[in-house]
C-alpha cells in the first residue's frame, strides 16, 4: 500500500450527519446489525445481497402498489429476477414531493441556459405539467411498453416529457440535439418509437443551431413515428412542417408542446412490474450498432434511492447540479434526484462561455449544495487560472462530484486549494450499462489524491487478473461478481440474449462464469478507512469522450465513406495525468491505383509520432489539409462534436487479424507504451508488418 495523507477528512459533525451513518443506526435498531467500519458494511451488502436490498426497500420507503413475493429468485447473472410480484412506478417516486403541502410550492427544477436567464418550476407545477402531457399521450394511444423518444437538450421540458411517458408505463429514450442524424437514427431505428419530442434548435457558445431539418430527416426515416410534440425553444415562434415526398400518403401529427402541457392536472401513474422497462440508453461497443440498454422501473428506483441517501447525503430541499448532456446517463442521474426530494439544477449551454466562471456564478446565485462536473472542466478552470473559492460565495457547497474520465491528482489538489478546503470531493465511476457506480463517494471517509473513496454499497466490485483471480493493489479488469437490481434487463431486439452476454459475461466465462466484466482497468487500494480505487481507462477500444461513449464502428462508417479513404483505425488514448488523445489513422487511396488494396502512402511512423506532440503539418501527418477538414467536419455533423479526433494520420495499412478484424486493442496497448510482444501475436495477423508503423509512432510520441 502506498503511504499517503488524505486531502480531506470529514469532521465528527459531518460523520454524525452522513446518510450512511443514519442507515447504520437504522440497521442496528431494526435488524440488530452493527459494523465496525465501512468495508465491513460493504462486505455484508455484497455477500448477503438479499438482506441488504430488502433493508434498502424498507429504509428508503419504496412506494409499491402490490408487495413483492421474494427479494431475489436466484443469484445469477445475467437473468437475476428481483422483487417479483411488486408493482410500482418511477414517475410516482419522482413526483412524491408534489403531494406534501409544505413542499408543493417550492422549486423542483431551477434552470438556466444561454437562451433563458432563469426559470423556476415548483413541484406542484411540474406535477400538473406531467399530468397534462400524460393525458395528451393517452389521447394519442400511447400504451405501456410503447416507445417515446426525444431529440431534446437539458431543459425542464425534457424532464416533464420523460416523467409523463414513464408515468404511463411508456419506455423513454433520448439523444441530445448536438448529435447528427446518423447517430440518432442508429439508436432510434432499433427501438421503433411512436412519439418524438423535438426542439427547433438550441444555442451553444453564443451560436444558434437550427435543428428542424434534422428533425424532418428523423421523422422521414423513422416510419414507426405517429406524432411529433414540438418544442420551439430557440425561436418561440418556430414551426415544424413535415413533408414526405417518397411516401405522400403518410401522416404524422405535429403538436405544440404548450398545447400538450397546457392543461395542468394531477398526474396519474400506471403501476407496472418491478422489471418493467423504464428507459433505453445507449452504450457503444467496437462493432455494430450502439447497444440499446434497457433499465427497469424498480431497479432504477431502488438503486437511486440507495445511492442518494447512503452516498450522496441527499436531503429534501437540497440543490444539486451536475453539468450534463441528455446523451449521457448523468442526465438520468440528475433527474433521479427528484426521488429524494432534491431540487435539480439544469444548465443548457457551453460551460466555458463566455468564460469558465459561468457555472461557478450559477452555483453562487442558486446557493448550490452539490456541484457535479468533469475532469475536463476542472482542467479548463485550472488553465484559466481562476479561483472559485475566492471569487464566489460557495459557503453552502457541501460536495463536488466528478466523473467522465479519471481526475488527476493535480485536479484533486486544485479543488481543495482553489474551490473549498472543507468539501467532499466525490469522484465516481460507474456506467450507462449497470445504471450504478462501481466506485463512489461517502461522507464518513477521507479523500486521497487521485483515488475514489470506496466501492458502492451493494455493488460487488473487484479487480481480476487474466485468470479470474481477485487482486488488490494491482491493476486488473473491473468486474462485478454479484447481481444487483439496476443491471440491464436486456438489450432491445436481442431476442436470445447473446449480445448482452457477449458484452459483459464472455471474458471470464471459462474461469469465472457469471461475472460482469465492464471493460475498465481498475486498481483497488487498501487504505486504513476503506478500499479506494483508481480507474486507468478503458481496457477495450470503445471511445469514451467526456463520459459519453461511441463505438469505433460509428467513426469508421463516416470516415470510410470518403472516396480518398480506403481503410481507417481510430484509437482513443486515455491518460491519467494528461488530456486524452484520440487519433484517426487512415489508409489513403494511392493515386493511379484502381485495384482494391488496403494499403497506401504514408509518412514514417516516427515522423508522425514526433509531430503528434504538437500541431503537425500536412507533410508530417501525410493527410492533405482539405481532406483532414472534410473528415473532421463529417464526424462532427453526422455523429457528435464530442467525438471529433484530435488529429488524422495517414498509415500504410490497418493491422488486421487473419479473419480480417481490425486490431484496435493491441494498437491501443502499443500506443500506451506496452511492449509490442505482449500486446499482439504477429502470427495471428494477416499483415504483421503493419504493426511496426505504430511501434515507431509510439516510441517517437513519448
Amino acid at each position: 500500500m502506498t503511504p499517503a495523507t488524505p486531502l480531506w477528512r470529514p469532521s465528527a459533525e459531518r460523520i454524525a450527519d452522513a446518510g450512511i451513518t443514519h442507515y447504520q443506526q437504522w440497521l442496528k435498531e431494526h435488524r440488530g446489525l452493527s459494523f465496525a467500519c465501512y468495508d465491513e458494511l460493504w462486505q455484508w451488502s455484497t455477500t448477503r445481497i438479499e438482506d441488504f436490498w430488502e433493508s434498502i426497500w424498507d429504509y428508503c420507503g419504496v412506494i409499491s402498489h402490490t408487495p413483492y413475493d421474494q427479494v431475489l429468485v436466484e443469484r445469477t447473472m445475467p437473468g437475476a429476477r428481483w422483487f417479483e410480484g411488486a408493482t410500482l412506478n418511477y414517475a410516482e417516486h419522482s413526483l412524491a414531493r408534489a403531494h406534501i403541502a409544505v413542499a408543493a410550492d417550492r422549486p423542483a427544477i431551477i434552470f438556466q441556459s444561454e437562451l433563458v436567464e432563469r426559470k423556476e418550476i415548483s413541484w406542484h407545477a411540474l406535477n400538473g405539467q406531467v399530468g397534462s402531457i400524460a393525458a395528451t399521450l393517452k389521447s394519442l394511444g400511447l400504451q405501456a411498453g410503447d416507445r417515446a423518444v426525444a431529440y431534446m437538450p437539458n431543459i425542464p421540458e425534457t424532464v416533464a416529457a420523460m416523467l409523463a411517458v414513464t408515468s404511463q408505463g411508456g419506455i423513454w429514450s433520448c439523444t441530445a440535439p448536438d448529435m447528427g442524424a446518423v447517430g440518432v437514427l442508429d439508436r432510434f431505428r432499433q427501438i421503433e418509437p411512436r412519439i418524438l419530442f423535438a426542439i427547433d434548435g438550441y444555442r451553444y457558445g453564443g451560436r444558434d443551431y437550427d435543428r428542424r431539418e434534422t428533425v424532418q430527416q428523423l421523422v422521414r426515416q423513422l416510419p414507426s413515428l405517429e406524432c411529433v410534440i414540438f418544442v420551439p425553444y430557440l425561436d418561440p415562434d418556430a414551426e415544424l412542417s413535415l413533408t414526405f415526398p417518397e411516401t405522400p400518403a403518410r401522416q404524422v401529427r405535429v403538436i405544440d408542446f404548450q398545447e400538450a402541457a397546457g392543461q395542468p392536472q394531477q398526474a396519474e401513474f400506471v403501476a407496472v412490474p418491478f422489471s418493467h422497462p423504464l428507459w433505453i440508453v445507449y452504450s457503444s461497443g467496437t462493432t455494430g450498432m450502439p447497444k440499446p440498454i434497457v433499465h427497469g422501473h424498480g431497479g432504477v428506483v431502488i438503486q437511486n434511492l440507495k445511492a442518494g441517501l447512503l452516498h450522496g447525503d441527499s436531503r429534501p430541499g437540497d440543490r444539486a447540479f451536475w453539468f450534463t448532456s441528455t446523451n449521457w446517463i448523468m442526465w438520468n442521474s440528475v433527474v433521479n434526484g427528484l426521488m429524494n426530494g432534491v431540487t435539480i439544477m439544469l444548465f443548457d449551454g457551453n460551460p466555458g462561455y463566455p468564460d469558465c466562471s459561468t457555472l461557478w456564478r450559477f452555483a453562487e446565485r442558486e446557493r448550490v449544495n452539490a456541484f457535479g462536473t468533469s475532469p475536463a472542466f476542472i482542467a479548463l478552470c485550472m488553465k484559466a487560472g481562476i479561483n472559485p473559492g475566492k471569487q464566489f460565495d460557495l459557503s453552502l457547497l457541501r460536495s463536488i462530484g466528478c466523473t467522465g474520465s479519471p481526475l488527476s491528482e493535480e485536479g484533486y489538489r486544485w479543488v481543495y486549494s482553489h474551490v473549498k478546503s472543507d468539501v467532499r470531493l466525490g469522484c465516481i465511476s460507474g456506467g450507462t450499462d449497470p445504471g450504478a457506480c462501481f466506485l463512489t463517494t461517502c461522507s464518513i471517509l477521507p479523500v486521497y489524491a487521485g483515488e475514489m473513496q470506496c466501492r458502492e454499497m451493494g455493488v460487488a466490485t473487484h479487480a481480476f487478473d487474466d485468470d479470474g483471480n481477485s487482486i488488490i493493489d494491482e491493476v486488473g479488469e473491473l468486474v462485478v461478481t454479484e447481481p444487483m437490481p439496476s443491471m440491464p434487463l436486456f438489450f432491445w431486439g436481442d431476442t436470445d440474449g447473446s449480445r448482452y452476454y457477449e458484452s459483459y459475461f464472455e471474458t471470464f466465462a471459462a474461469t469465472r462464469p457469471g461475472v460482469w466484466r465492464h471493460g475498465d482497468w481498475l486498481r483497488l487500494i487498501p487504505r486504513k478507512e476503506s478500499v479506494t480505487g483508481i480507474i486507468y481507462g478503458r481496457s477495450d477500444s470503445t471511445i469514451n469522450r467526456h463520459g459519453i461513449r461511441m463505438g469505433t464502428s460509428e467513426i469508421y462508417r463516416v470516415a470510410e465513406e470518403h472516396d480518398d479513404v480506403l481503410d481507417a483505425l481510430v484509437i482513443d488514448l486515455e491518460y491519467l495525468e494528461r488530456p486524452s488523445y484520440m487519433a484517426l489513422f487512415i489508409v489513403l487511396r494511392t493515386p493511379g491505383v484502381t485495384e482494391v488494396v488496403l494499403s497506401g502512402p504514408a509518412p514514417a511512423g516516427a515522423t508522425a509520432g514526433a509531430a503528434s506532440n504538437g500541431k503537425p503539418s500536412a507533410e508530417q501527418t501525410g493527410v492533405p489539409k482539405a481532406l483532414r477538414d472534410e473528415l473532421l467536419a463529417a464526424i462532427r455533423t453526422t455523429l457528435s462534436s464530442r467525438h471529433v479526433p484530435d488529429e488524422v494520420f495517414a498509415i500504410p495499412a490497418v493491422p488486421r487479424t487473419l479473419s480480417g478484424k481490425k486490431l484496435e486493442i493491441p494498437v491501443k496497448k502499443i500506443l500506451l507504451g506496452k511492449d509490442v510482444n505482449k500486446s499482439v501475436n504477429r502470427d495471428s495477423m494477416a499483415n504483421p508488418e503493419s504493426i511496426d508503423w505504430f511501434v515507431d509512432f509510439a516510441a517517437a510520441r513519448d
